[in-house]
């Protein structure tokens, strides 16, 4: 998934301490590559593989080679630099910018930007940030919540008792991440990480009571800003053909990733809330290895197994 200079910019201007210098009508430039590439070879006129869509990262060491250079040689090769179509300049330590870097700028669009951090400290964070704002994602309906550290996503038709539910959660002590609509987006180690829209990110909709703001209610401990995504809990009306064994358990797929779903029936007087705990822990147990409706189907058919031998 191609980004934008500005992305990166909106998203990591105060957690990597940007500031432009130069360039700022030309932020909408696209980042092909989702990488970083330090231009030392490139500096010295060697521009055969030269990693040209990527953010072009002006650390200790190209600023040191660039001062060995006579002012001539330093603008051809800055210029050559620019001729490349490279879609921005990061200058790290707040090193000031070589002479002439601005107008280049400006005549070949590329935003030149300048962070106080250290090189290695800031690709390292950069290259976290990228991965992000990369990441495939969509918006799903549903409540999310984390329920003693698992992730779970409560979804139901209107009026089933998603926020009902998530309300009796929160109480108990567990933790809001989004009402009704969740953010999600899938991370390089196979994973799904949910959060909450902007503008309604820490409030929650009850009906008959409306909008109240959670935080304010039950403190900063009953909120989270993102999880991971572990198991899918879909409240529905009983059908009387609810799983009663969990043996074969169903999945839904989100990104192209399988999350473990679970379906309970909603019925009057019935704990909702008290469920759901039961079911994050059961989920936290099978992901330590211990599935307890597999081990007792396994003990059944062991025994069934005995029987048979011993009648024949």
């Amino acid at each position: 998934m191609a980004i934008t200079v500005k992305e990166l910019w909106e998203e990591g201007a105060e957690r990597l301490s940007l500031r432009i210098i130069a360039g700022e009508k030309y932020l909408e430039n696209s980042l092909p590559e989702i990488a970083m590439n330090r231009p030392g070879l490139a500096l010295t006129g060697f521009f055969q593989y030269f990693a040209n869509q990527r953010l072009q990262i002006f650390g200790l060491a190209e600023f040191t080679y660039l001062k060995s250079l006579s002012v001539q040689k330093k603008e051809q090769r800055l210029r050559q630099l620019f001729e490349q179509k490279i879609p921005c300049i990061i200058i790290t330590r707040n090193r000031r910018v070589p002479k002439g870097i601005t107008e280049l700028a400006e005549e070949f669009k590329v935003p030149v930007i300048q962070t106080p951090m250290v090189t290695m400290n800031f690709v390292n964070e950069c290259t976290v940030l990228l991965e992000k704002l990369a990441a495939p994602r969509k918006r799903i309906q549903g409540t999310m919540m984390e329920v003693m550290g698992i992730g779970v996503l409560l979804r139901g038709d209107p009026g089933i008792g998603k926020s009902e539910t998530a309300l009796s959660l929160i109480e108990r002590g567990y933790s809001l991440v989004s009402d009704d609509v969740t953010e999600i987006r899938r991370t390089s180690r196979g994973r799904i990480v949910c959060w909450a829209n902007e503008v309604t990110r820490y409030h929650m909709e009850i009906r008959g009571l409306g909008i109240i703001h959670v935080p304010s209610l039950f403190g900063v401990a009953s909120i989270r800003r993102e999880t991971e995504l572990d198991v899918v809990i879909d409240l529905k009306k009983p059908t009387g053909e609810e799983d009663r064994t969990g043996v074969h358990p169903e999945t839904v797929t989100f990104l192209e990733l399988e999350i473990p779903c679970i379906t309970l029936p909603v019925r009057s007087g019935r704990d909702m809330a008290n469920i759901v705990e039961v079911a994050a822990l059961n989920q936290k147990l099978k992901e330590l290895g211990h599935d307890a409706a597999k081990e007792l189907d396994d003990k059944i058919i062991s025994r069934l197994t005995k029987g048979r031998v011993r009648r024949g």
